[in-house]
């Protein structure tokens, strides 16, 4: 009876200091388990296009267990705490052993801290060598695991163990020392991330890379007794060169990341190309490489099949303080130049205005007091109006624009969802060369819509991002024939095997911006070069400086090209003899001011200097002949001034013949 009393008592204390042991470590106050992490900017496909430190200055990175390559996690176990999954976040056997050990030879020899004791002192940033610190971690790691699960603890350790520095956490030491994610680790890769926790500071590959590597290497080798690894995978791993300094963490797209950004912290998934982006932006700062450091350049290339921006550059350098880096051009107001007259044009198309087949004359005109010329200053006559577009002339689309009504222009603007910003009231005729503010980003919209059968499509490039109700800018067969006639420009010289197309140069008033967009079957590209400051750029040019950066960044976006689509079935497909009698021409026949001879005048004496006699005209049409006493001398004249090829003294007779058969003449003596 006594002994069944005494194994009652004795059962009754064993329970009674459980149930006390229980609610003291079930009392245990726990530390703030859920930690900031770096807000992360991600491409279409989920690949990190830029990161920012959290408050503190860390990197430390959201980390989830399909991001990590299970090699690692072996590693780690067999490494740290073998029976991780046995224990209840006191390893007793490590316990007893590491105690033994330390009584028999006088000092610790190994230690018994689990992963969850690492995860409590790492919580609570605790002491390692202090007991009244180990005894804290041993009741927050048996407090953990009542709270948690073995991957709930494992995770924690994952996002906040010290990799040296300012770097926190598997992922970011992952892309700080290796240069990639930790999704697919070598041995030494896995090995070299196992092995820095322990010693973070002085293990730091960037300043002790010798001792990063020791460390390293005994891992290997432990992995490979412990059966982890084979003998060769170790012995490979240990030829393997240990990082020697810190990788830059992915800095893509940043002008599009601080737009992100600012809708908050976490994670940003746009719909930019990681891949793409990184060419274009190699692509820009390698085109301006040795160029006046006060210029900027911009790209933004888009799927105009789906609206969605695949690669947007806004300056070569982010950091470059004299270029402006920091300010996207691709939203920045800008002078569109001559890259608003394919609008014009398939508008004139609709109207029933003009076919690319019509006649239309590119002669001085003037409208009230606004009398445009055209860039070259030369007047060619009547031509085709796919001529016209092709060359870029001013006048004969300004007599578009007359007929349209730049109001109709702004509203089709609007519709294609370009915010159009006029200075000054009214927009006037002008309009069409260039006369307003664009971004780079609204024209490359402008020109999707164009590229996308004349349907306005919405570009994007945050994902989930709203759009508008899509409207038509112009009809299809239009959208065809600007996509045809814009087709048949010569390609830049450096262009290369880029199959078919449609592109259209501009330049700004004083050479302040140099443009240059277009299209092929799927893809819409716009590049535009200028200084930020708006300051004029001399020799700068839309055909020679941007046109190429086009052609090479459509070439960059194609796996093969991707050819444009056929016509409609409605598309009037004639000859000019064909067309209906009001598109034969444009408007009705103007009369051409007479032709005149101003100088020299007739009657004159002028003294010969072998240089020839100048000739100024007014009136007329172009193109000019030239007849120096009633023999052909020069055709095809364009301009209002030249030289006529005279040498000989004496009385001569200088006639002049417009392209409408309209002559004049002087007669003159030369001494």
């Amino acid at each position: 009876m006594r002994r069944m009393f005494a194994l009652v008592v004795v059962l009754w204390s064993i329970g009674f200091a459980r149930d006390q042991f229980d609610a003291y470590v079930d009392a245990t106050e726990l530390p703030v388990l859920v930690h900031a992490t770096s807000p992360e900017i991600r491409d279409r496909n989920g690949v990190l296009l830029r990161a920012y430190m959290i408050d503190d200055g860390l990197w430390r990175m959201a980390l989830s267990s399909d991001q990590v390559d299970p090699l690692f996690y072996k590693m780690l176990i067999a490494y740290e705490d073998k029976r991780f999954y046995q224990h209840q976040g006191v390893d007793l056997v490590a316990t007893a052993r590491a105690f033994g050990q330390a009584v028999w030879n006088g000092r610790v020899v190994s230690g018994a801290s689990t992963l969850t004791m690492q995860v409590a002192r790492l919580l609570e940033d605790g002491s390692t060598g202090r007991w009244d610190g180990k005894l804290r971690q041993m009741r927050l790691a048996l407090a953990l695991e009542r709270h948690l699960s073995k991957e709930d603890i494992l995770s924690l350790y994952l996002r906040i163990a010290p990799y040296g520095g300012n770097v926190e956490g598997l992922r970011a030491a992952s892309l700080a020392w290796l240069g990639k994610e930790p999704r697919r680790l070598t041995p030494a890769e896995a090995a070299l991330l196992v092995a820095l926790p322990q010693a973070p500071e002085s293990r730091r590959p960037d300043r002790h890379h010798r001792a990063a590597k020791i460390a390293r290497d005994r891992v290997l080798m432990r992995m490979q007794r412990a059966g982890v690894i084979d003998m060769e995978a170790a012995l490979a791993g240990q030829d393997d060169p240990a990082p020697i300094g810190r990788e830059p963490v992915p800095q893509l797209a940043p002008h599009l990341a601080d737009r992100a950004l600012a809708r908050g912290g976490g994670r940003h998934d746009l719909t930019l190309n990681a891949d793409l982006q990184r060419s274009l932006e190699a692509l820009v700062a390698g085109h301006m490489d040795g160029r006046d450091e006060r210029l900027s350049m911009a790209i933004v290339l888009a799927d105009h099949q789906t609206g969605e921006i695949l690669a947007s550059v806004g300056s070569p350098q982010y950091a470059d303080t004299a270029g402006q880096g920091f300010v996207d051009m691709t939203r920045a107001i800008r002078s569109p130049g001559s890259t608003l007259k394919p609008l014009v044009y398939g508008l004139a198309f609709d109207r029933g205005l003009a076919h690319p087949e019509t006649l239309i004359l590119d002669t001085p005109v003037q409208f009230g007091s606004y009398a445009p010329q055209n860039f070259d200053g030369v007047f060619r006559g009547e031509l085709p109006v796919r001529k016209a577009l092709q060359l870029s002339l001013n006048i004969p689309v300004i007599r578009l624009t007359d007929a349209l009504g730049p109001a109709h222009l702004m509203a089709t603007l609007a519709r294609a969802g370009v915010q159009a910003d006029v200075q000054g009231g009214a927009p006037g005729l002008a309009l069409s060369l260039g006369g307003v503010g664009v971004t780079l980003h609204d024209m490359v919209q402008l020109y999707a819509g164009m590229a996308h059968g004349g349907e306005a499509v919405a570009l994007k490039w945050y994902k989930g991002q709203e759009t508008y109700e899509p409207q038509r800018i112009m009809s299809a067969a239009s959208a065809w024939q600007i996509s045809n006639v814009l087709a048949g420009l010569t390609p830049p010289p450096t262009a290369g095997p880029a199959g078919r197309v449609a592109y259209k140069t501009g330049t700004s008033y004083g050479h302040r911006d140099a443009w240059a967009l277009g299209w092929d079957g799927q893809f819409v590209a716009g590049v535009w070069i200028g200084r930020p400051d708006g300051t004029p750029v001399p020799g700068a040019f839309g055909g020679s400086d941007a046109a190429p950066v086009l052609f090479q960044a459509l070439e960059r976006a194609r796996i093969k090209p991707v050819p444009l689509p056929p016509p409609p079935p409605e598309t009037l497909l004639v000859s000019r003899a064909q067309l209906p009698a009001n598109l034969q021409r444009f408007g009705p026949r103007e009369k051409a001011p007479e032709l005149q001879l101003t100088f020299p005048p007739d009657g004159a004496r002028l003294a010969i200097d072998g240089a020839g006699v100048p000739v100024k005209l007014s009136g007329g049409v172009p193109p000019f002949s030239l007849l120096v006493d009633g023999a052909l001398r020069a055709t095809d004249l364009q301009r209002a001034e030249f030289m006529a090829p005279v040498s000989g003294v004496g009385f001569t007779t200088l006639s002049v013949i417009d392209a409408m058969g309209n002559a004049g003449r002087v007669s003159i003596e030369l001494r």
